[in-house]
């Protein structure tokens, strides 16, 4: 009964500060957007709330594998996604620029859109085929520009915990641009914020960086190829603490 009282109290103590972190983050990242012409600076802002709310929620990070990065190229980062806590980590954690992925219609809200076009997010507009294919090609263009991006190759969160199939439009993404995906294996993020539930609990968590694997030698006849081999060396890695690529 007292431990859940604890991590009840702890849960709203986590919740107000990521609540005012965000208000005052964000309105500093809307205004700053205006006056970004890279998005870099929005970034480190949008790190600095991350790790803040790591740290109230008493999360022990260990990272590993970022050597793997080169900083002078652009990668399209591919996580597996188990929780919520998915986001502050790979946005504190991950020691590099990398854009998210967003909704077209994200980028209707005023200011709000204002400052994701600001920041650098890549608008994606799924409102019929001919619209997706033409805001891939787009993305596809900004990526091989220089600018590296993440995406939940799942496209949800894992209610059990297994990595789900994965979608293919960011392997469409991936051979349109030619530039690398880097698989990233997270493991402890759903002890912290399982799906479904309100509770948050404090938990180590893993971040392992695997080996970049060329997409270059790839086509969209043949993304599903790409698809099953990225799959595989995150499933295997995941399950079995492998290294393979």
């Amino acid at each position: 009964m007292l431990k859940t009282i604890v991590h009840a109290l702890h849960t709203v103590i986590i919740v107000l500060w990521t609540l005012l972190a965000t208000a005052a983050v964000g309105t500093v990242v809307i205004i700053y957007s205006f006056f970004s012409r890279t998005g870099n600076g929005p970034h480190l802002l949008a790190r600095f709330w991350a790790n803040s709310i790591l740290w109230v929620s008493r999360v022990r990070v260990t990272v590993t594998g970022a050597e793997k990065l080169d900083p002078g190229r652009s990668y399209i980062y591919m996580p597996n996604h188990q929780s919520n806590a998915d986001i502050p980590l790979l946005l504190g954690r991950l020691p590099v620029q990398f854009r998210w992925l967003a909704k077209a219609e994200l980028f209707k809200i005023p200011l709000f859109g204002r400052a994701m076009r600001g920041v650098g997010y890549i608008s994606i507009d799924r409102s019929n085929r001919k619209s997706a294919f033409a805001s891939l090609k787009q993305a596809a263009r900004t990526i091989r520009n220089g600018t590296s991006v993440l995406i939940f190759p799942e496209g949800t969160r894992s209610r059990d915990g297994r990595i789900l199939p994965f979608k293919k439009g960011g392997f469409v993404l991936s051979v349109d641009s030619g530039v690398p995906i880097v698989p990233i294996v997270i493991k402890g993020t759903r002890n912290i914020v399982p799906k479904g539930r309100k509770m948050i609990r404090s938990a180590p968590v893993t971040m392992e960086i695997l080996d970049p694997v060329e997409t270059s030698g790839y086509t969209r006849k043949t993304k599903d190829e790409l698809l099953d081999r990225i799959c595989t060396i995150l499933t295997e890695n995941f399950e079995n603490g492998g290294r393979g690529s």
